[in-house]
């Protein structure tokens, strides 16, 4: 889309993929950031427990958030894909020191993705002022 309040920041360290999306999308001051996973810069998926794949995933919002003007402390909205069900008690703890209240409006849903994927994060964040 070419609109003068729309750009596709994307810094040195931002991760990417080989799938057709852009890592986020900045409107005004809205940014919107693709689903991030596991991923390395190259997008390559890396398998980890749990925890380990949640962290990485949250660390790759933040470096996307990072290259739009902002940070975690400016998100609005997030929609979580868990896989397994079993894990959502330690997702809440996990998601909590990410996210002090108030936190953010959140969706979360679950036995939804590939085998190779315990965690995926997509948010909405306003830019720094």
């Amino acid at each position: 889309m070419n609109h003068p309040l729309v750009s596709y920041p994307m810094l040195p360290g931002t991760p990417v993929s080989a799938q057709p999306f852009s890592p986020s999308v900045v409107v005004g001051d809205l940014i919107f950031v693709s689903g991030q996973a596991s991923v390395d810069l190259e997008g390559k998926i890396i398998s980890d427990t749990f925890e380990g794949e949640f962290r990485r995933s949250i660390e790759n919002v933040l470096k996307v958030l990072e290259s739009a003007g902002s940070d975690l402390a400016h998100v609005v909205q997030t929609r979580n894909y868990v896989r397994d069900a079993e894990d959502l008690p330690l997702y809440n703890k996990l998601y909590s020191e990410y996210f002090p209240a108030p936190c953010p409006a959140r969706t979360t849903i679950v036995n939804c993705l590939d085998p190779s994927l315990r965690y995926e994060v997509e948010a909405v964040a306003v830019k720094r002022p």
